[in-house]
């Protein structure tokens, strides 16, 4: 197409691409390229300016592996990440959130009221809850998807000290719907920040700060899986996450118990854990898929 302008151009791709073989990618590349002309024309981009851009892009390749996704990283901090799940969360039962970089496949299995403490570093702390569908019947054959930080504030994937499934695991909830495991308290951390995703948050006068949280998938037959977390209501970070992943819904007090006879009865650490102890009480519901 000839004798183009900054009025035209975005027709004019559009118009390339009329003989797209998918309908739906044509529409969300088409649907980029007018939201990133409109962005050029009205902040009057320049050169040095997008030749910035485009470096830090370039700079995020060496800094991705298999360990660590910095394009992941800043969809993450942008808020596009948290957004993308929003806009496609069920709109009934427990709140979703974001999955974050560091869910691993093939964990290993939990035993119901299995300890993934095991007196490592930091507060351990119980928690149970119950699994049900919207009409309170418990959910059949429900697998939870469980990992979270250590004590240390590292996931497995990011220190060596620790082995690479801990505090990543498996558990298959009872018939009546019933969960509990043993685990430590997770704690705050921040987003790694070396990178340019670092770079970005600092020139908007901004921290990688996450609160603390625990990771989870729940997957039942008949129901849509759902990947959440969950968050202490006492975590100074809650209005302040950097990836944008809090939900009211997924706020819960963590209440010390002091008595070990309201411990769950089947906590396999029942007996050793040092008291008092932290609890969460998460009592999930799943929409129909």
């Amino acid at each position: 197409m000839r004798n183009l302008t900054p009025q035209t151009i975005t027709q004019a791709f559009a118009d390339y691409a009329k003989n797209a073989p998918s309908a739906r990618t044509r529409t969300l590349l088409v649907g980029l390229a007018d939201h990133l002309h409109r962005f050029v024309r009205e902040n009057g981009v320049t050169p040095a300016e997008w030749d910035a851009a485009i470096g830090a892009l370039t700079r995020a390749t060496a800094f991705t592996d298999d360990k660590r996704n910095e394009y992941i990283l800043f969809s993450d901090l942008l808020g596009v990440s948290s957004l993308i799940d929003m806009v496609n969360a069920a709109k009934s039962g427990t709140p979703s959130s974001v999955l974050g970089p560091f869910h691993i496949e093939g964990a290993p299995e939990l035993a119901n009221g299995g300890d993934l403490w095991r007196g490592q570093v930091g507060e351990p702390l119980v928690v149970s809850g119950r699994v049900t569908d919207e009409a309170g019947t418990p959910a059949k054959g429900c697998v939870l998807a469980l990992w979270q930080n250590a004590g240390n504030g590292l996931y497995a994937q990011q220190d060596k000290a620790q082995s690479p499934t801990n505090y990543h695991a498996r558990l298959t909830v009872a018939p009546d719907g019933s969960f509990a495991f043993t685990t430590v308290r997770p704690v705050s951390y921040t987003e790694p920040d070396d990178g340019p995703a670092g770079d970005m948050l600092r020139a908007l006068g901004r921290d990688a700060w996450r609160p603390a949280h625990l990771h989870m998938i729940v997957q039942a037959p008949g129901h849509k899986p759902l990947v959440t977390e969950f968050f202490p209501e006492d975590d100074k970070y809650l209005d302040r996450d950097a990836v944008f992943g809090v939900r009211a819904g997924l706020v819960l007090p963590f209440r010390r118990i002091t008595d070990r006879a309201s411990l769950p009865g089947n906590l396999a650490a029942r007996d050793s854990l040092p008291l008092p102890v932290w609890s969460a009480k998460l009592d999930l519901t799943l929409p129909p898929a």
